[in-house]
């Protein structure tokens, strides 16, 4: 063997020695099983249950543990836990399920497997929902108080809602008090979500019969009104007023006992039966 022969072979040897082992991080890894596919994805109708298969490819000299979960979603595995051999794949089938109750639209969640060092791979899980839309909510419990106009919304169909409020008044003779144009809340409704609002009205009439009207509207044709009558009267000057007139009334009763004393009469007066008021009606 020429020695520029043999010097070829120790370098190709030197090369290869030197070459930077694969690291602890890509000895093993996660994907979908088939190949091609980056993510994983599905569809179904509330309340089915998909299936699919996950790989763990293992690329190293050693065996490898890992477990597998899934996050943001409901999955479900054959074998939590997974030996894989040295240079190796494992088929591991799953199940994620689609949440009964869920509204049309995208969800999503990843499966994850981890090793007993604390190393990890994770998959994405894009989960889509399929069925008929509907867009309705309804205004309920419509109180008007002396500061605000309290509400609550109910979103009644299966898509996530932004409503917008318009908000009207009007007194006594039709006379317009109030007039907000719709504007949107800083609200989302989920499907089946109810929430408590109050609309600020701190210059309310003082003296006056009001009709209050709120108009709730959002995307895809959701629209509900509600309505409350209201009467807007300063109790306070009402019962400063009675308390007024009562008080005028004692005074001239105590005056004209006392003329009548002046005066001398000696006429004796009938025996009275006092009567305690207690507002009971017989």
């Amino acid at each position: 063997m020429s020695s520029a022969y043999r010097v070829l072979i120790l370098a190709a040897l030197v090369l290869v020695g030197a070459a930077p082992a694969a690291s602890a991080a890509e000895a093993w890894s996660l994907a979908p099983s088939g190949g091609g596919r980056p993510s994983f994805y599905a569809e179904g109708a509330p309340g089915t249950v998909l299936q699919d298969t996950v790989s763990v490819l293992n690329r190293s000299g050693e065996p490898v543990t890992v477990r597998l979960r899934g996050t943001g979603l409901a999955v479900a595995f054959t074998d939590g836990s997974v030996r894989v051999p040295a240079r190796t794949r494992a088929d591991v089938p799953f199940t994620v399920s689609v949440p009964a109750g869920a509204a049309p639209g995208d969800l999503a969640g990843a499966i994850v497997a981890r090793d007993g060092d604390g190393r990890s791979g994770t998959v994405a899980l894009r989960l889509r929902v399929v069925g008929p839309t509907l867009s309705a909510l309804t205004v309920e419990h419509l109180t008007v108080g002396a500061t605000g106009i309290s509400y609550e919304l109910v979103n009644r169909g299966t898509t996530t809602l932004v409503p917008t409020l318009a908000v009207r008044a009007d007194g006594a003779f039709g006379r317009r008090v109030l007039d907000r144009a719709p504007r949107t809340l800083p609200v989302e409704l989920a499907p089946g979500r109810r929430v408590k609002l109050t609309e600020p009205w701190a210059d309310r009439p003082a003296l006056d019969s009001v009709d209050v009207r709120l108009t709730v509207t959002a995307a895809g044709g959701a629209r509900d009104e509600a309505g409350a009558s209201v009467w807007c009267v300063p109790w306070g000057a009402v019962a400063g007023g009675v308390g007024a007139v009562a008080a005028f009334g004692a005074l001239a009763v105590v005056r004209r006992r006392r003329r009548r004393t002046d005066a001398g009469d000696a006429v004796p007066e009938p025996p009275r039966t006092e009567v305690e008021l207690t507002g009971a009606v017989m």
